[in-house]
């Protein structure tokens, strides 16, 4: 992709620019003259980081108005999504789904679009793909998406809606497709395991030997920041992690190391704490524990010559020095 040189930085939009991604990103984006981030946000936030050239939308839906923020913009980074949630009291949660990350993406790409903007880099899911693998068998970006819960469809669903937007209106489209993502600020799912770890509760997974991909954020925002320019990302589709799959058992090992804690993991079998989760109404729950979910990321190493610049160690060290920090 050839950007005109104008005067004055680059301006990025960034969407989601309050959550774990965008605000990261934004930062990252700071740290470079060749960049302007403008923030897209809801309120003015407190964050003195994102107050700076940001605009306010109601929200994400088929009529939000953009012009505000995509004035002179060269680049979109959309970030923000309705993401999934583990218990959806919707009661058609596909359509929820729909309205923002489907109508409003395809509004947002359409007003990029008219308004200049060069290349448009979406954040996706490692759910388009589907959710788990076959030992030994990890996800490749350009196997045929198989989504099998509403957010997955509905980022599928995106992602075509913006390669046929880009071959109407020439606007580039990259499309990046994470992993479940942790470092420095993270919440849910992986906060709780961190506050179990840290308060030496004793945890049933010391025998799970599956295997999964897990990005940090410093690694998804290198790339994010790769493809923002590299000519060789336009009209693709990458995925990303660490490069190091971990089993459950090894990721709470290595997670307690980094706390300075020790680890008091119970060895029970995988297949009775599925038939315990199962029983539970937890199915789900016992796929992410137990369960693989692999990615390979050569495409995305060969074709942009891109290697996560942070190790797992490194960035579990930072994401513990946080979450402590916190407490």
């Amino acid at each position: 992709m050839t950007i005109e040189t104008v005067q004055g930085p680059l301006r990025i939009v960034v969407t989601g620019a309050t959550g774990f991604v965008g605000s990261a990103l934004v930062k990252a984006l700071k740290n470079h003259q060749k960049y302007m981030p403008i923030s897209a946000v809801r309120s003015v936030p407190r964050n003195d980081v994102l107050a700076e050239n940001s605009f306010i939308i109601p929200g994400i839906s088929s009529n939000t108005d953009w012009s505000d923020g995509l004035k002179d913009a060269a680049l979109v980074v959309h970030a923000a999504a309705r993401v999934h949630v583990m218990k959806e009291v919707a009661a058609d949660a596909l359509a929820e789904f729909r309205k923002v990350n489907v109508e409003g993406t395809i509004n947002l790409a359409r007003q990029a679009a008219v308004a200049g903007v060069k290349r448009f880099v979406f954040i996706s899911s490692i759910k388009v793909n589907g959710e788990s693998t076959a030992a030994g068998h990890p996800f490749k970006a350009d196997d045929c998406p198989a989504p099998s819960d509403p957010y997955g469809v509905s980022k599928q669903e995106a992602e075509e809606a913006l390669r046929k937007i880009s071959t109407e209106t020439g606007m580039e489209v990259v499309i990046i497709r994470p992993t479940l993502i942790y470092g420095p600020g993270v919440k849910a799912n992986f906060r709780n395991m961190m506050g179990w770890l840290q308060k030496g509760i004793p945890l049933p997974f010391g025998a799970i030997f599956n295997k999964r991909s897990l990005v940090s954020i410093e690694n998804l925002v290198s790339l994010i920041l790769v493809c923002l320019e590299h000519p060789d990302a336009a009209g693709q589709a990458f995925l990303v992690s660490d490069g190091i799959d971990l089993s459950t058992t090894e990721l709470l090992t290595r997670t307690a190391d980094a706390l300075g804690v020790k680890s008091r993991l119970v060895p029970i079998p995988s297949s009775l704490l599925v038939l315990g989760a199962v029983a539970l109404g937890r199915r789900s729950l016992s796929q992410r524990l137990c369960g693989s979910l692999q990615v390979d990321i050569q495409k995305t190493k060969s074709l942009l010559g891109w290697n996560p610049p942070v190790s797992v160690e490194e960035a579990l060290k930072r994401t513990a020095k946080d979450f402590l920090e916190q407490r």
